[in-house]
């Protein structure tokens, strides 16, 4: 067999097409392509997808893409993302050091939705505007309680089943 990129050789036209032919896409990629391309359009989807990247929940964990897609619900209004981002910013989520003034502006726009945990959250952010050693000492309390609403008190809109993703 003779190819121009290898030349003249003893490779069997089957070693060629498996060669050209690519892999099939595992199960975790099948399932991720499918929620990416739900999330481009639904911010629910959105949502769901970046709380499987932080929970490495049927999916690989990712943190960054976790943070981008929660961003990517929150700007398309969703306000479960909204509360959440604002949350993920007010604490500090492992490398990402927290950011009152952006947890503020998420939770503004939760809380003018009348979301009743983004107004208690709120509180939280103006304070820690104005006083940086009260906030350290109030996240340092705060944020191993923070974690556990990550992997408990999000709930999904979708779920998997006989091959696409449903909402409940």
């Amino acid at each position: 067999v003779c190819t121009e990129e290898r030349g003249c050789n003893s490779v069997s036209r089957a070693d060629l097409r498996k060669e050209r032919m690519p892999e099939p896409p595992t199960q975790e990629e099948a399932r991720i392509a499918s929620l990416e391309a739900k999330a481009q359009e639904d911010p629910r989807a959105a949502f769901d997808l970046a709380l499987r990247f932080f929970r490495g929940d049927g999916i690989s964990r990712d943190t960054y893409k976790a943070i981008t897609w929660m961003r990517s619900a929150a700007e398309r209004g969703n306000t479960k993302a909204q509360v959440a981002l604002g949350r993920l910013y007010l604490s500090g989520f492992e490398e990402m050091g927290s950011d009152p003034a952006e947890a503020e502006s998420w939770l503004l726009a939760a809380a003018g939705k009348g979301d009743p945990e983004a107004k208690k959250l709120l509180e939280e952010a103006q304070k820690a505007k104005k006083d940086e050693a009260e906030y350290r000492r109030w996240v340092n309390t705060h944020r191993a309680l923070w974690m556990g609403y990550w992997w408990n008190a999000y709930h999904y809109y979708t779920y998997w089943s006989a091959g696409s993703w449903l909402y409940y």
